[in-house]
């Protein structure tokens, strides 16, 4: 009982934190989440 409890907060937290992790990347718009963004040749800043 006690270790179903704990792997479903475990699941429920997790999947909490993911989307909390994507909506603040999809605020900070397509550039400023991107992981290239320093070395990325595209010119970013034309697109915002």
């Amino acid at each position: 009982m006690i270790a179903s409890i704990a792997i479903g907060t475990v699941i429920f937290g997790y999947s909490g934190w993911t989307i909390f992790r994507y909506v603040k990347k999809s605020k900070e718009g397509k550039c400023a989440a991107c992981s290239l963004k320093n070395s990325c040749k595209s010119k970013c800043d034309s697109f915002n």
